[in-house]
């Protein structure tokens, strides 16, 4: 190729990219910001998806605040590291594959805990899986310690309750109700009838909806085939629309029981699971949207409105 041609060519090139700036940015921009309240960063997702390309993925999606869980914790700081503004991490006590299981009898946990709050790098404490057969009741040492430490440093403790009654969590709340609960996947298998009833009761539980989409709990749905929330759901939402959140859960694949078994893919998932909720919440009135998609956050975690977005759209 002589000098002559090669000047066009790499003019061509140089428009073409910045075609694809000016094309991407304006995808970004269609998309409101929104608060992703359940991410992880987990030791398997690290063979599939650097911390670079997990953060590339939030701004892609046009993701203005995201809460990580790190296993080991100390993953999640990987992220943060290079966008704090963007992220939060809180403090998980798994450390290996398993120990969503174990986690409630080990001693070690409150004094990690702790520690790890101490050093302000973390926002909450959790993902805690409380499951029917794996954890002891909320009053054992260890979960009672870690209500105290939530207290003590006025941060949300991020719960997965999964039982076919909510009893285990409204006893919680009930008995703690200055303790800020971020009740994860709106009880996984509960119907909308048993989260009204913990909602009524304990205003200090926020309930977001990460993983209840068509691919996870699909035995418990809370969207119809267009996209839409089923009534009952979309009357729940609208009847608490400060205390309903959204959430990513980028975990994959689901057929294992537990995934850190295997390198985990849910970050290449990822765009899909955020664009269902953006799907369901475009059909909201605007108001009750925009505090669900992204103030609701803000304001869980001490983040001010300034420059927030509110507006949705299909």
């Amino acid at each position: 190729m002589t000098r002559k041609t090669a000047l066009p060519a790499r003019l061509a090139s140089i428009v073409l990219g910045l075609l694809l700036i000016t094309l991407h940015a304006l995808v970004v921009a269609d998309m409101p910001p929104l608060a992703d309240v359940h991410t992880h960063y987990k030791w398997s997702q690290q063979e599939t998806t650097t911390p670079a390309q997990a953060l590339a993925m939030l701004r892609d999606n046009n993701v203005a605040l995201a809460v990580v869980i790190g296993t080991p914790a100390e993953t999640a700081l990987k992220i943060s590291a290079l966008d704090p503004a963007r992220t939060l991490p809180v403090w998980s006590p798994y450390r290996i594959g398993g120990d969503w299981s174990r986690w409630a009898f080990d001693e070690t946990v409150p004094q990690r805990a702790r520690e790890a709050l101490a050093t302000g790098h973390y926002h909450g404490i959790g993902e805690l899986h409380l499951i029917g057969g794996f954890v002891p009741g909320w009053r054992s040492p260890v979960i009672s310690e870690l209500i105290a430490i939530g207290l003590e440093h006025d941060v949300p403790l991020l719960l997965h309750t999964e039982f076919s009654r909510n009893t285990y969590l409204l006893e919680l709340c009930r008995a703690h109700p200055r303790l800020k609960v971020l009740w994860a996947h709106a009880g996984a298998l509960l119907a909308p009838a048993a989260v009204d009833e913990v909602m009524q009761a304990c205003p200090n539980v926020w309930t977001e909806l990460s993983a209840r989409d068509p691919w996870r709990y699909i035995n418990n749905p809370i969207s119809g085939d267009d996209g839409a929330l089923l009534p009952d759901w979309r009357a729940l939402v609208e009847r608490y629309p400060e205390r309903f959140l959204v959430g990513s859960d980028p975990v994959w694949p689901v057929e294992q029981l537990d995934s850190w078994d295997e390198p985990d893919t849910g970050w290449q998932e990822y765009a899909r699971f955020i664009s269902f909720h953006r799907k369901w919440l475009g059909k909201l009135p605007p108001d009750i949207a925009g505090k669900v998609r992204l103030l609701n956050a803000y304001d869980l975690f001490g983040r001010t409105h300034e420059g927030a977005v509110t507006t949705d759209s299909d």
